[in-house]
C-alpha cells in the first residue's frame, strides 16, 4: 500500500511523529516502502506560515529539504491532477484538500488524513485519528 499524506499528517510526521497511530506511524518509517509528499503541501505550508496560522508554523523549505533528505518522493501537481479536481464531488471545498485528493485518486495511492469530511471521497481516502501528545 502506497500513501499519499495530507498536509497535517505530513506535519505531525515531520514533527511529532508519536501523535500517530503506532501503525501509521511504523509504515511511514519503513525505509523499503516508498513514502510521498505532495508539492500541494508545501505551497499549503507557504501560504498559512505566511499568513501567521500557528498550527502552520513551520519553514516549508526546511520541511521540504528535510524530506527529501529522507528519501521521501515529492509529487508535483499537474494538468493531469487539475482535470481530476474538477471530476471531484463537492464533498469538500478547501482547495488544497481537494487537490490532495484529486492527486491520491489519478495516482492510485491512499491519502492519509485526519480531516473527517476527505473521508467521504470513499476508499482513496483512510481516516486516521491522531493520538494526545506524550
Amino acid at each position: 500500500m502506497s500513501y499519499l499524506l495530507d498536509t497535517m499528517v505530513l506535519l505531525w510526521m515531520a514533527s511529532t511523529p508519536e501523535i500517530l497511530p503506532d501503525d501509521i506511524r511504523a509504515e511511514l518509517s519503513d525505509l523499503n516502502k516508498p513514502h510521498i509528499f505532495s508539492s500541494i503541501s508545501i505551497w499549503e505550508i507557504a501560504i498559512k506560515s505566511a499568513l501567521k496560522r500557528p498550527d502552520f508554523d513551520v519553514d516549508p523549505v526546511a520541511l521540504r529539504t528535510g524530506c527529501i533528505a529522507n528519501d521521501w518522493m515529492e509529487l508535483d501537481f499537474t494538468g493531469r491532477h487539475a482535470i481530476a479536481v474538477s471530476q471531484l464531488s463537492s464533498v469538500h471545498d478547501d482547495p488544497f484538500d481537494r487537490a490532495l485528493i484529486a492527486q491520491a485518486i489519478s495516482e492510485d495511492r491512499i491519502l492519509l488524513t485526519s480531516d473527517s469530511k476527505l473521508a467521504k471521497y470513499g476508499e482513496s481516502v483512510r481516516l486516521i485519528k491522531r493520538r494526545q501528545a506524550i
